[in-house]
C-alpha cells in the first residue's frame, strides 16, 4: 500500500491506524499547496479533490476519506478491535462517533485553524468566534464520555480513537485551551506514550518541523 500525506493532517489519523493495525504503508509525502508529492506526481491524477488521505492498494485501487479508509483499515485486521464487526451494534458506535468527529469537530477546528484575515478580511473575526462558541459543548461531550472509559468506545482502542487523537493535535495548533477538560488532556497524552503511535508522532513532527517538503 502507498499512503499520500501531509504531517498532521487527517493522514496521520490513517497513519495511526495502520502503526495499530501493525499495517505497512509506504508513506508519500505531499505539498497541499501546489498538490504536488514528494515522488513527482501531482495528487490530482489519482484523486481529483487533490486531499489527503489518499490511500493507493496494492491492486492499484484508489481510496479516499478519512472515514472510509479507517474502516477498511480496521477490517483487514478482524483480529484487533480497532473497527467492531459489521452489522454489530458497536459498528454502528464506531460510526456515530467517526460521523460526529467529522462533523462536529474536525469542521469546527478547521475553521479556527483556516480562517484569518488574509482569509475572509470581513467575516474573519466572526466566524472565529461562532467556532469558539461551538467547540466547548463537543468538548464537553468528550471529556464525559472519557469519564466512563479509557477510551471513545469504552475500554479499547478503536480508529475512532485515532481520529479524535488527529484532532486534539489540531486543537492545540488552534491555540485552544484544553485546561478546562483534564480528561481529555490525559487520554491525549496517554495516546502520544502508545508504543505503536509515537514513532509516527515523532516521524511527522521531524517532517513538519523541518520543512522536510517535495
Amino acid at each position: 500500500m502507498k499512503l499520500y500525506a501531509s504531517p498532521f493532517a487527517c493522514s496521520f489519523t490513517v497513519r495511526v491506524a495502520l502503526a495499530e493495525a501493525g499495517l505497512a504503508a509506504d508513506v508519500v509525502w505531499v505539498d497541499l499547496k501546489t498538490k504536488q508529492a514528494q515522488d513527482g506526481s501531482d495528487l490530482r491524477t489519482l484523486n481529483p479533490k487533490g486531499q489527503v488521505p489518499t490511500l493507493v492498494l496494492d491492486d492499484r485501487a484508489v481510496l479516499t476519506e478519512v472515514g472510509a479508509i479507517l474502516q477498511y483499515v480496521g477490517d483487514r485486521v478482524p483480529g484487533l478491535p480497532l473497527v467492531p464487526p459489521p452489522a454489530s451494534f458497536e459498528r454502528y458506535r464506531l460510526q456515530e462517533w467517526l460521523s460526529f468527529i467529522a462533523g462536529e469537530v474536525h469542521k469546527t477546528l478547521g475553521v479556527l485553524l483556516i480562517t484569518g484575515p488574509a482569509f475572509d478580511p470581513t467575516g474573519a473575526d466572526a466566524t472565529r468566534r461562532l467556532a469558539q462558541h461551538l467547540l466547548p459543548p463537543r468538548l464537553d461531550h468528550i471529556a464525559r464520555t472519557l469519564d466512563r472509559g479509557s477510551f471513545l468506545m469504552g475500554e479499547y482502542f478503536t480508529v475512532a480513537d485515532a481520529y479524535l487523537f488527529n484532532m486534539l493535535i489540531w486543537a492545540r495548533y488552534a491555540e485552544v485551551d484544553l485546561t478546562p477538560w483534564p480528561g481529555i488532556g490525559a487520554y491525549s497524552a496517554r495516546l502520544a506514550a502508545r508504543p505503536a503511535i509515537a514513532p509516527v508522532l515523532a516521524e511527522e513532527r521531524d517532517v513538519r518541523f523541518a520543512g522536510q517538503r517535495p
